[in-house]
């Protein structure tokens, strides 16, 4: 079988992954090889903003933005994408790249355009070789093409996982209105 790279695709909890750290979570696969893949929970806001957990000289309207919890793996690491409206080296999808260096978020910050967005992650979601493409066989995860419009959508904006399930058609709308305690049924 020829391997199919998730890269730019979201995955999401298909309503199996209840009890885990990934249940109701959208993942925004950024890399996906023999090696293995790498992916950035959107729908995890940690409740601090970028300038409560990096101490860097970055603009105000930076430091106030929600920081987000990328993934149980190194939550120490920093992790962000950035988008504008042309970013010729894009290496996620068209216009949306992936970063790890705080100089690079810092220059990012100084370089303020209108059009510019910026999504900070605090860990990544991360798997061995081999095994997304195990986990994808047993149907753990949904795909669902990724959009810029999807990875920056404001957390107030509701419920992400919820909105693209429904999304998806009358199956999978059942499994984003089940009741997050299953006893309020």
């Amino acid at each position: 079988m020829e391997f199919k790279s998730l890269k730019g695709q979201l995955l999401l909890d298909n309503g199996r992954l209840e009890g885990s750290f990934f249940h109701r979570t959208v993942l925004l696969i950024c890399e996906h090889n023999a090696e293995g893949a790498f992916g950035l929970i959107l729908n995890r806001p940690t409740g601090r903003n970028i300038g409560e957990a990096i101490t860097a000289n970055l603009t105000d309207q930076l430091k106030a933005q929600e920081l987000f919890l990328g993934g149980p793996v190194q939550p120490q690491a920093l992790s962000f994408l950035h988008a504008d409206v042309f970013l010729p080296d894009a290496n996620v999808l068209p216009n949306l790249s992936l970063d790890h260096s705080l100089d690079n978020l810092v220059e990012l910050s100084d370089s303020f355009s209108a059009t510019q967005k910026i999504k900070v992650f605090a860990g990544y979601a991360g798997w061995s070789p081999g095994q997304l493409d195990d986990e994808m066989k047993r149907d753990t995860w949904l795909t669902h093409p990724a959009s810029l419009d999807m990875v920056f959508r404001e957390p107030s904006a509701g419920d992400l996982w919820a909105m693209i399930l429904k999304e998806k058609g009358w199956k999978y709308r059942l499994i984003s209105q089940r009741p997050e305690d299953l006893s309020q049924n």
